[in-house]
């Protein structure tokens, strides 16, 4: 995808404790119906719609939470509707964006001007000079982490992929906050965001360490 192909505006479907990382493709089942309106306008068009995640939970319909200024543009690559008219699509990320200003209309879902200066690179294919052997010890205390919160991942298939995958992969299914998972979201490259996955995961261990001693 070219610069020049990039949207101006777009669609944002606000999930907490959800992201979605350039090159990583998600599953999203779709019921509520402004985003059923969201998804339908998405597929007449050039099938966009950014991911973000709110700044804080609001229950109440009526109410639009505050959200984040990052969050990535992801394509529709697959679509299907249900018997009972839920929408389950795939959704590919292509490039993180900043929010610029909200676009006041009639529509149920929200609709934003967006920016894509900060992450042109989300667009290259590159190669990452990290190690395989570097996650080895990422890995590690991720299982640790996944197997106490119950989480059950499938790491035979996950190391037959590209390391950047990996690191996506496991950012987005991690069992962190909606606050680190945004950290890993806005981190510039892969190198920095093994180091945020590591720096995080140190407090995890050093918690349930204290935690230990405790008791």
């Amino acid at each position: 995808m070219k610069k020049t192909d990039l949207p101006n505006k777009i669609p944002l479907f606000p999930l907490s404790n959800f992201i979605i990382f350039p090159k990583t493709t998600v599953p999203l089942n779709i019921f509520e119906p402004r985003y059923i309106d969201m998804i339908n306008d998405s597929m007449r068009t050039n099938k966009y719609i950014g991911m973000i995640q709110p700044k804080s939970i609001k229950n109440e319909i009526n109410i639009k939470p505050k959200l984040h200024d990052i969050g990535c543009m992801g394509k529709i690559v697959s679509f299907k509707e249900t018997e009972d008219r839920r929408f389950l699509i795939e959704l590919k990320g292509i490039i993180r964006f900043e929010i610029s200003k909200e676009i006041q209309s009639s529509k149920k879902y929200r609709e934003f001007e967006i920016n894509f200066e900060k992450f042109y690179d989300d667009l290259k294919e590159k190669k990452e000079n990290l190690k395989f052997s570097d996650l080895e010890l990422i890995f590690k205390d991720l299982k640790n982490l996944f197997e106490k919160k119950g989480f059950i991942i499938n790491w035979r298939a996950l190391e037959k992929q590209s390391l950047d995958e990996i690191i996506n992969a496991l950012a987005m299914a991690s069992p962190f906050t909606l606050e680190e998972k945004q950290v890993l979201l806005e981190a510039k490259d892969l190198e920095i965001r093994k180091n945020k996955i590591t720096n995080i995961l140190t407090t995890y261990t050093f918690d349930q360490y204290n935690n230990s001693t405790v008791q």
